[in-house]
């Protein structure tokens, strides 16, 4: 495909409402829509930025298949990254909002990184790259 972007993934949640607190509030993200789709459903989509970047559709689950899936779509592994230009920033107001961050902070050559879960359990990392042409993570 050339010239598309990935633009919205699909993260199931128990319930709107508390799934879009969460990210709203924890983690700051913009509220992109919150539109009634009429039969209990509504299209949800939120973003850690409203001009750039993946979003997230905030899909309540139905049915066991999906509500087995809340909090590990991704079979346990990190499956959502979110970058920062400060890292030490963002960590503090994160931790100070109640996000449970599931490792110390650490410094790899690909820049610094830390494991956080959202309410569901659904893993991310908080990274701010390592600078091109920087010899420190």
């Amino acid at each position: 495909m050339n010239g598309g972007r990935l633009a919205t993934v699909t993260l199931l949640v128990r319930d709107y409402d508390e799934a879009l607190a969460w990210y709203r509030d924890c983690l700051d993200f913009a509220v992109m829509d919150d539109v009634d789709l009429g039969q209990d459903k509504r299209w949800v989509v939120v973003a850690p930025d409203a001009d750039r970047g993946a979003r997230f559709l905030l899909a309540r689950a139905e049915g066991d298949d999906q509500v087995a899936r809340i909090g590990d779509q991704t079979g346990g592994r990190v499956g959502f990254f979110i970058e920062t230009d400060d890292f030490d920033r963002d960590h503090a107001r994160m931790r100070a909002k109640g996000v449970a961050f599931r490792e110390e902070p650490r410094r790899e050559a690909y820049g610094t990184v830390a494991v956080f879960a959202d309410l569901y359990g659904n893993l991310f990392d908080l990274i701010e790259p390592r600078k091109a042409g920087s010899s420190k993570p």
